[in-house]
C-alpha cells in the first residue's frame, strides 16, 4: 500500500464551547489540526497510508499534535522538528442558525512559515509514495511556505507522485505581500504551484478568488448555485492548466450555520465527461440535506480526503465512484466535532448505499 504524503500546517485549535461567541468564552476546547493533517486522518482512518511532513517547535504543545497524528496512523517521521518558529493557533467559534462561524488566526511566525523548502527531506518522503496532497493555505502563510509548497509539488512531480491541491482560498491569511490585495497574490502564487498539479479541488467559491473564473448565475452568499455553470469553470480552469486531469469542485448551498445543501461535480479531462454526486433515485443530482449541523470545519478537507483515497484505491477510483465516495465522506463529518473525519470505509460505503436514516447500529 502506496503512502500518500501531505504538506502543510498543523495548528493548535481554540473552540468555544456549545455556540458560545469569542467574547463570552472563559475555557477553550482544544485539539490539533490543519487542512493537509485532516486529509491524511482521512486517509488512514479509511484504512489508507499517509505520511505527513510539516515543520513545528521543540516543546510539550508540538508534541501533543504529533500524538494527535500518530493516534490516527499518520507516519510523522517526516515531521521538521525547528528551534525557529512557533505553533500556529485558530480561534474558532461555531455559528448557529442565522449567525456565522467566525475563525480568527494567530499564525505569524509559525515553525512552517519560516522554514526553507531545502530544510525538508523530499527524495525520502516520497521515496516509494504514490501522492501529494496540497492546500492553497500554507502558501498562503509566508513567501518562505509558499516556496516549500511549490518546491513539494516540483520534487513530487519529478518523483512520479501524482499531485493534488486544493485551493482553499483564505483572505484573511494571504497579507505577506503588502503591495498586492489578497486576490492578487494567492494568483500570483498558485499560478506558479499549478503546473505541476494533476487533480485540482475546489469550493463555489476559490475559482473565482483565486483564479478568476466566475461561475455565472450563481450568489454563494445568497445560497444559490447554478450547477449547471461550474463544468464550463473546470474546463476553464483546465484552458490556462493543460496538465490537470480532474478538476472537482464542492458545491455548498448554505441555508445557515446549521443547515446545508452538500453535493459536488468532478470534471474528467481524459473523457470530457462531467459527474455530479450525491444523486437522486432517477439518477438526478440531489445533495445532502444537512441539518443541525455539529462542526462544518474539515468538511472540504474530508471530501479532499475521500477523494484521495477513493483515487488511489482502483475498486473506488472511476470518477463517479470516487466523487460518491469523497462526497459522502464529507457529508458525514458535518456531524463530527474537531477537523479530523473519524469517519470508516465502511460507514462511508453504506451512506453511498442509501443508509441515511441514523438508525442506531446495534
Amino acid at each position: 500500500m502506496k503512502p500518500v504524503v501531505t504538506f502543510g500546517e498543523i495548528m493548535g485549535r481554540m473552540a468555544s464551547p456549545e455556540n458560545l461567541r469569542l467574547r463570552q468564552t472563559r475555557n477553550f476546547e482544544v485539539t490539533y489540526a490543519g487542512a493537509e493533517a485532516s486529509v491524511a486522518a482521512s486517509i488512514c482512518n479509511f484504512g489508507g497510508a499517509a505520511r505527513y511532513v510539516t515543520a513545528l517547535p521543540k516543546h510539550a504543545l508540538a508534541e501533543a499534535t504529533m500524538d494527535s497524528l500518530r493516534a490516527v496512523g499518520i507516519d510523522t517521521q517526516f515531521v521538521l522538528r525547528t528551534d525557529r518558529g512557533r505553533l500556529g493557533l485558530y480561534f474558532l467559534a461555531t455559528g448557529a442558525n442565522q449567525r456565522p462561524s467566525n475563525v480568527i488566526y494567530d499564525r505569524a511566525d509559525s515553525a512552517i512559515s519560516m522554514t526553507p523548502a531545502d530544510a525538508y527531506d523530499w527524495s525520502a518522503a516520497f521515496d516509494g509514495a504514490q501522492w501529494l496532497h496540497l492546500s492553497g493555505i500554507t502558501p498562503a502563510l509566508s513567501k518562505v511556505a509558499a516556496e516549500a509548497t511549490r518546491v513539494a509539488a516540483q520534487k513530487a512531480n519529478a518523483a512520479g507522485c501524482q499531485v493534488s491541491i486544493d485551493l482553499n482560498f483564505r483572505g484573511k491569511l494571504w497579507a505577506w505581500d503588502p503591495s498586492k490585495s489578497p486576490r492578487e497574490l494567492a494568483r500570483e502564487t498558485m499560478v506558479s504551484i499549478l503546473p505541476f498539479v494533476d487533480v485540482l479541488i475546489a469550493n463555489e467559491e476559490d475559482c473565482s478568488d483565486v483564479l478568476g473564473i466566475q461561475a455565472d448565475d450563481t450568489d454563494v452568499h445568497a445560497g444559490a448555485l447554478n450547477n449547471t455553470r461550474y463544468p464550463d469553470v473546470a474546463r476553464q480552469v483546465v484552458a490556462q492548466f493543460p496538465q490537470i486531469k480532474k478538476v472537482a469542485i464542492t458545491l455548498r448551498e448554505s441555508r445557515s450555520a446549521s443547515h446545508n445543501n452538500w453535493g459536488a461535480m468532478l470534471y474528467d479531462v481524459e473523457t470530457d465527461e462531467v459527474f455530479f454526486a450525491p444523486l437522486g433515485a432517477a439518477g438526478e443530482y440531489k445533495p445532502y440535506e444537512i441539518k443541525n449541523i455539529v462542526d462544518r470545519v474539515g468538511g472540504g478537507d474530508s471530501f479532499a480526503g475521500g477523494l484521495v483515497f477513493a483515487l488511489t484505491h482502483p475498486e473506488l477510483s472511476s470518477p463517479q465512484t470516487a466523487l460518491r465516495f469523497a462526497i459522502a465522506a464529507s457529508c458525514l463529518k458535518h456531524s463530527i466535532k474537531g477537523d479530523f473525519n473519524y469517519s470508516t470505509r465502511g460507514e462511508v460505503e453504506a451512506l453511498m448505499g442509501g443508509s441515511a436514516s441514523g438508525r442506531v447500529v446495534r
